[in-house]
């Protein structure tokens, strides 16, 4: 077994992928719609599906937003410099949470910003040790 993909739903599928592709530079590995049931699927990553796990933006039509709610957590992504990766997404428009610096109760260095939905993202060092 392996994980395949989160799926997130997003209230504006166009902007969660420009989100996603342009300020964390990810791809967009495929979107489809199904309009039976009134929803699309956007998949994006940092690389294919077949060796990768990715994440499913799901839009369901005429749904423009919703409550992350108190049981999610976040989507944590490793950068080479925590505080360089900061700068580089603030430029592209993304509102940093928690500035970078170390952890609570520990030396890892760590960030957090939220996506245009509001979905938590941590950003964590590359010399990080895994628990």
């Amino acid at each position: 077994m392996r994980i395949l993909h989160t799926m997130l739903r997003v209230g504006d599928l166009d902007r969660s992928i420009d989100f996603y592709t342009r300020v964390l530079g990810m791809q967009l590995l495929r979107r489809k719609d199904y309009p039976g049931g009134e929803f699309t699927l956007a998949f994006i990553g940092y690389g294919d599906e077949a060796d990768h796990t990715v994440i499913e933006l799901t839009y369901n039509w005429g749904v423009e937003k919703y409550e992350p709610g108190s049981a999610y957590g976040h989507i944590a992504l490793e950068v080479p410099d925590v505080y360089a990766a900061c700068e580089k997404v603030r430029a592209a428009g993304a509102k940093i949470t928690r500035e970078a610096g170390p952890m609570n109760a520990g030396t890892t260095i760590i960030a957090f910003l939220e996506d245009p939905d509001g979905y938590a993202i941590e950003l964590i060092g590359a010399d990080h040790q895994r628990a």
